[in-house]
């Protein structure tokens, strides 16, 4: 094997590597920013084009469609936690493609006695690279468990 060989395989590593880790923290930083109700860093993560399928509601297409239908239905909880579990992704060139899990928790009324309410289920993800770094095409999440009552009947 020639140096330029050893070069390019290494830097071809390097950039999957980078990829990934890029992927990684821009799925971080959004759903950190959720937790804080920070709905503009939220949606800086999604293209125009963005779509989200989640369980129980039609399918929401275009990036402000998104934070509309997120921002109405998680900003009455007084406190959220957003866990992405488990996360995996490949990428192909200026695309990529993720699976990982959802551990979602909220809490209605601070300090009451009422346990939170909670969900899981996985997540399933089509990212796109652009001018300005990666963002978040796609997101199917799917429901499969529930604990606690969903008093605000947000994800009905």
């Amino acid at each position: 094997m020639t140096a330029t060989a050893d070069y390019d395989s290494l830097a071809r590593r390097l950039r999957a590597l980078e990829d990934k880790e890029a992927l990684r923290a821009l799925m971080i930083r959004g759903w950190r920013a959720l937790d804080r109700k920070d709905w503009q860093t939220w949606i800086e993560c999604w293209a125009e084009d963005a779509v989200l399928e989640f369980g129980p509601w039609e399918k929401i297409h275009g990036k402000e469609a998104v934070r509309a239908k997120v921002e109405e239905v998680e900003s009455p909880y007084a406190s959220m936690q957003h866990h992405i579990l488990n996360m995996h992704v490949d990428v192909e060139g200026d695309r990529a493609t993720g699976i990982g899990y959802m551990w979602f928790v909220a809490v209605t009324a601070p300090g009451s006695t009422s346990s939170p309410y909670s969900m899981g289920g996985p997540y399933d993800w089509e990212f796109r690279r652009g001018p300005d770094g990666w963002l978040l095409v796609r997101q199917r999440l799917g429901v499969w468990w529930t604990d606690g009552e969903d008093t605000l009947r947000a994800f009905a």
